[in-house]
């Protein structure tokens, strides 16, 4: 599985000085530095080097400052990390590819110079926003099944936990949660009823949410 990949690659960058997080904006993992503005890091993985990936780097230059490529690297060494061709096209493009090998040990095989400009500024700081709002790093990059824990979850998540032992008004819910006039209103995932004017509740939906999703402010089922 491509989350294998994810801790090794995640602390290597953590190494380098980025906060690390996984599932962001679609992007495999998302590293902002202390700087300001930040510097943005982002790295995509898969089990072997393909042209997929080299793809899918080209697409996320233009949101970071600097994007890497991250795959295991063949035992045997006839991967696609011992071919001169593929090296040479990542720096032409200024990817940087990074090898995981059976141990887990990270090694640079091209480093990134990302010679391209940033053409998408508003993406970019839809990137940086989504990152800066989750609380850790909930969700593990690589992962392609499960539901992505994003920052408008966990604060949907933290709106059912206050609601977790019966309906409250809106104002109550806000106290932990900010934004909880509008997720209440929008119920994106059907976790909400509104009970009366500026009451609401949980639905059977949100309780099983809670189940799948434990939160520390929520009773036990």
């Amino acid at each position: 599985m491509e989350t294998s990949l994810y801790l090794p690659v995640k602390g290597f960058l953590e190494k380098a000085g980025y906060v690390v997080k996984g599932e962001v904006g679609g992007c495999d993992l998302v590293g902002l530095s202390d700087d300001d503005p930040p510097v943005v890091v982002i790295c995509e993985l898969k089990l072997s080097f393909n042209l997929e990936l080299i793809l899918q780097a080209v697409d996320r230059a233009a949101v970071s400052d600097e994007v890497w490529i991250a795959a295991r690297v063949s035992a045997r060494g006839r991967g696609r990390e011992s071919d001169k061709r593929y090296r040479d096209l990542c720096r032409r493009l200024g990817i940087g590819m990074l090898g995981v090998s059976d141990a887990d040990d990270v090694s640079i095989i091209v480093g990134s110079v990302s010679p391209m400009p940033r053409t998408n500024p508003k993406r970019r700081s839809r990137l940086m926003r989504e990152h800066q709002k989750r609380r850790g790093d909930p969700a593990r990059g690589g992962s392609t099944r499960a539901p992505v824990m994003t920052a408008y979850r966990q604060q949907a998540l933290g709106c059912a936990a206050a609601l977790a032992c019966g309906p409250l008004p809106v104002r109550a819910v806000r106290v932990g949660v900010p934004e909880a006039g509008k997720i209440l209103l929008s119920n994106v995932y059907g976790w909400f009823e509104r009970l009366d004017r500026g009451i609401y509740g949980l639905t059977d939906a949100g309780r099983e949410a809670l189940q799948r999703w434990p939160q520390p402010d929520a009773p036990a089922p």
